[in-house]
């Protein structure tokens, strides 16, 4: 018997539009089911319908039964009773979905005094049982905190002690994980893993992470463009997909694996950069041997970034200070792709926002292309010199966009204030910039607030690319992409370093995009850099137990995905 069946699902909006078709899908008590597919593909939707939270303007048609009631044209008590009691949802952003002005005492006993009935004595005491059910080190502490006190991997966890306190029968995950680091993420879903197993809940789990769906997920869903493309067992779908669509996915998800292209091999083996020192692209087309060894040979000679002992301690009123850098030394070459990985907390932002003059140094040097940026920038030439030198793609899009102007706009802001461009000129590069990484003319005319996030961060990839930077800081800058568009995105920043030797800082938690992208690997933690070296030497043969610790919290390849209960 299913928790949760759909049959036949369509969603109209009232100009007639049609965004999903006929979905059709189940899922069981104590079964995980992976919706996978990219942005647009109704994976959203489809969650959202199954538990009643589209508008009302949204007309369903087919049929949702959920805990044996049906969801299409029930009353607004109805719905609401089946979320406290029958379905819970996490949602992506834990921030987005609690008050900040709150305590976490309150988020989390207020459902259970209000929709339980319980006293707040008893509600306290449940809440502690839920904190600690998610493995949370001090529930007492956390509960008298903000959530601003919190990390994303904490919060996330609040996000889901919280959608157990109703105790429900089905959980529906969108996306929790996506920004969240290896071994955060490694913790989370054996958190969800371990409640859905003692809990007997039944699980529907949207992500665009092939391989993480891969190793949660019992049954696969593959959504593409409000349509289900493919279903069937995990293991079956990632590894013999019998749609052309989920072979594609499949093709563009990276892996820890050795890349055995020939081309690839080839170019990386002519990679010999020291420790920490980003050589020349290992690139994903095919050049001449004579002339990838040239362009290695002056890579070395001239570091285009140099950093030593770069230090940074954040003193906080009543409280010890936190070296969030410590005695920094790294260099990366001109068309080199240096990744900085680490766990939440580890500096690795720290380190970007110095480099990029957001943040000052407390200690050492920093020089770009031979000139200091240690200091802060003086006078508004000497600031537009040291952006049009460096730019940084951050990690939330929702914060890196005027909400107020177009998506165009702003890369024509960004091209009219550097370039001096006329508003005609700025707004044909606009538009190229924005094709270039997988949008639109269309999307130029979009303000923020109507793109998804995956369509926010290529705005924000396009604005970074259209100054033509030195360097170009990528703060996780892919995290939040569809595979498809992510590895669309990362072959046009090779295809810049190939063809004007643009340079890379590349912080990433996901080792599979860093072994695809990068030369070279700074490892961080607490502040210091424990290893560096080559990218497939380190990812291969680890050092250090933080490092090993790192590649053993990724999720398995598809290849290799739930191969032991097959």
């Amino acid at each position: 018997m299913s928790l949760l069946e759909i049959s036949d699902l369509t969603l109209d909006l009232e100009n007639g539009t049609r965004l999903l078709h006929g979905i059709s899908l189940a899922v069981a008590a104590g079964e995980t089911v992976g919706l996978v597919g990219e942005s647009g593909s109704g994976k959203s939707l489809t969650a959202r319908a199954a538990i009643g939270l589209l508008p009302d303007r949204a007309r369903l048609g087919g049929r949702i039964e959920l805990d044996d009631h049906e969801v299409i044209g029930a009353s607004g008590r109805d719905i609401l009773s089946l979320r406290r009691h029958a379905a819970a949802m996490i949602f992506q952003d834990p921030r987005s979905g609690i008050n900040p002005m709150r305590t976490i005492g309150d988020h989390m006993t207020e459902t259970l005094r209000l929709c339980e009935g319980l006293s707040t004595a008893d509600a306290t005491a449940r809440a502690l049982e839920l904190l600690a059910a998610v493995r949370l080190p001090r529930p007492e502490e956390h509960l008298r905190q903000y959530p601003h006190e919190f990390s994303g991997g904490m919060l996330q966890r609040v996000m889901i002690a919280g959608a157990l306190t109703s105790s429900p029968k089905l959980l529906v995950c969108d996306e929790p994980t996506t920004a969240l680091d290896v071994t955060t993420q490694a913790e989370i879903i054996r958190v969800l893993a371990d409640q859905r197993d003692a809990r007997g809940m039944g699980m529907l789990f949207i992500t665009h992470d092939l391989n993480l769906a891969a190793s949660i997920c019992d049954r696969v869903v593959v959504m593409r463009a409000g349509r289900v493309e493919e279903e069937g067992p995990a293991l079956r779908v990632f590894t013999a997909p019998q749609a052309e669509y989920t072979a594609r996915l499949v093709a563009a998800t990276p892996t820890l694996e050795v890349d055995h292209d020939p081309e690839r091999a080839d170019a990386a083996a002519d990679v010999d950069a020291k420790p920490g020192v980003a050589a020349a692209a290992a690139e994903p087309h095919a050049t001449s041997a004579p002339e990838r060894t040239q362009r290695t040979a002056q890579a070395r000679l001239t570091p285009l970034l140099t950093a030593q002992g770069l230090s940074k301690t954040y003193h906080r009123r009543g409280k010890a200070p936190v070296r969030a850098v410590v005695e920094a030394s790294f260099e990366l070459v001109r068309g080199g792709a240096l990744a900085v990985v680490g766990e939440s907390g580890s500096g690795k932002s720290t380190l970007a926002r110095m480099i990029v003059g957001l943040e000052q140094t407390d200690g050492g040097t920093l020089a770009i292309a031979g000139r200091d940026r240690a200091s802060a920038p003086r006078g508004r030439e000497e600031r537009l010199a040291h952006a049009r030198s460096v730019q940084m793609v951050f990690q939330d899009p929702y914060l890196s966009l005027d909400p107020r102007i177009t998506a165009g706009r702003s890369i024509e802001d960004a091209l009219r204030l550097h370039s001096k461009r006329d508003r005609d000129v700025a707004r044909s590069r606009a538009v190229e910039l924005l094709e270039q990484v997988g949008l639109t003319a269309a999307h130029a005319d979009a303000r923020p607030r109507t793109l998804s996030g995956g369509q926010r961060q290529r705005v924000a990839i396009a604005r970074a690319l259209a100054i033509e930077p030195d360097v170009l800081v990528m703060d996780e800058a892919t995290s939040a992409l569809d595979v498809s568009v992510q590895a669309q995105v990362l072959d046009l920043v090779a295809d810049l370093r190939r063809e004007r030797g643009l340079t890379v800082l590349f912080i990433s938690h996901d080792l599979a995009v860093v072994r695809r992208v990068c030369d070279d690997v700074l490892v961080m933690r607490r502040g210091e850099i424990v290893e560096r070296g080559a990218t497939a030497e380190l990812l291969d043969a680890p050092q250090h137990p933080y490092t090993r610790l790192l590649i053993d919290s990724v999720p398995k390849p598809a290849t290799e995905a739930r191969a032991a209960v097959a």
